[in-house]
């Protein structure tokens, strides 16, 4: 549930140009990769819940080019946690056998991706009617 911190913060990303969005995706990517090592190895568990920073990247990945509206950010976060509890390959691999910071951010990075690409059939699908073609 920590990819819901990551929802205040897009109505203001939103407003980047996209490469200010990859910019900012970029950075924070990489200061995860650190972070998330460092907090796991402080702890002394891989990925341990309260390291919520991948979840939030993941999801930044997820809404780059969703419409703005908290039905597209709802939308969003269930088709990203989706992908993130189902972990489909290659993301359970990773999820795996891919250790420290890379690793607790790398399956997430994934599930955004997975997420970002499922919703960008939905968004396609909703600008071209087949919704309402659908009888929705």
């Amino acid at each position: 549930w920590g990819s819901l911190v990551a929802l205040p913060f897009i109505p203001l990303w939103q407003m980047l140009p996209d490469w200010g969005y990859w910019l900012m995706l970029g950075v924070t990517m990489l200061f995860g990769f650190w972070l998330c090592g460092k907090v796991a190895e402080d702890l002394r568990v891989h990925d341990h819940e309260g390291i919520v920073w991948d979840e939030m990247v993941g999801m930044w990945i997820t809404l780059w080019l969703v419409p703005e509206g908290w039905g597209w950010l709802l939308l969003g976060f269930l088709m990203f946690r989706l992908f993130d509890i189902l972990k489909p390959w290659p993301i359970r691999w990773i999820d795996r056998h891919v250790h420290g910071g890379v690793g607790i951010m790398l399956d997430d990075v994934l599930a955004g991706v997975f997420a970002w690409l499922a919703m960008q059939l939905v968004v396609w699908g909703w600008a071209n009617g087949l919704a309402a073609g659908l009888g929705f």
